[in-house]
């Protein structure tokens, strides 16, 4: 796993904080809150998203693949996004704040695959690209939340969230790349 390291329960708790706290305050008032950790670990970039989950239900998910800043920073904005960017639902209301749970998924670098036999369902993340393009991802914890075959989730992945053919992933011009993903919940804390 290329993550700098795995982050601590203690970590986790705090991310959680810190993506709940600024969803909150940005849907009630419009502001983005700024934070200022002394925790190096939270410093480091990497990629995340922040799923939003309501009455078991997807609210809402976005987030970067690649880091592009603190980790802290990257959290903080895909909350955000997440509540009110997500194309596939409208923004989310402060009456529902009481009703969410936040997810978060903090990704090590993906990387290519020569074969789908490396794919191993629940721990990898795919992302398909064709032509150089990143069209699609899904998380690993698509293919445990679903239940889905290996084929099922490409094909899937390719439909869904790339907008390409099913069976795209089997064309030597679509490219795989996997990825694995530290991921935690207000859930399990």
């Amino acid at each position: 796993m290329s993550h700098a390291s795995e982050l601590t329960v203690d970590q986790q708790k705090r991310l959680l904080v810190i993506a709940r706290s600024t969803m909150e305050t940005y849907i009630q008032t419009g502001k983005v809150l700024n934070f200022d950790e002394k925790d190096l670990r939270l410093q480091d970039e990497e990629g995340a998203f922040v799923t939003i989950h309501k009455n078991g239900q997807l609210r809402g998910c976005i987030g970067n693949i690649i880091g592009q800043g603190p980790l802290l920073k990257t959290v903080r904005d895909m909350a955000i996004a997440s509540a009110t960017q997500d194309p596939r639902f409208e923004p989310v209301t402060p009456a529902e704040l009481k009703d969410l749970e936040l997810e978060i998924s903090v990704l090590s670098k993906p990387r290519p695959i020569k074969s789908v036999d490396e794919i191993k369902m629940g721990e990898h993340g795919v992302i398909v690209k064709k032509n150089g393009i990143r069209l699609g991802i899904f998380l690993p914890q698509v293919a445990t939340e679903t239940g889905w075959s290996k084929e099922k989730f490409l094909s899937e992945l390719c439909s869904q969230k790339a907008g390409l053919p099913a069976d795209a992933w089997k064309d030597p011009a679509t490219t795989l790349e996997i990825f694995t993903a530290q991921v935690f919940s207000e859930k399990n804390k």
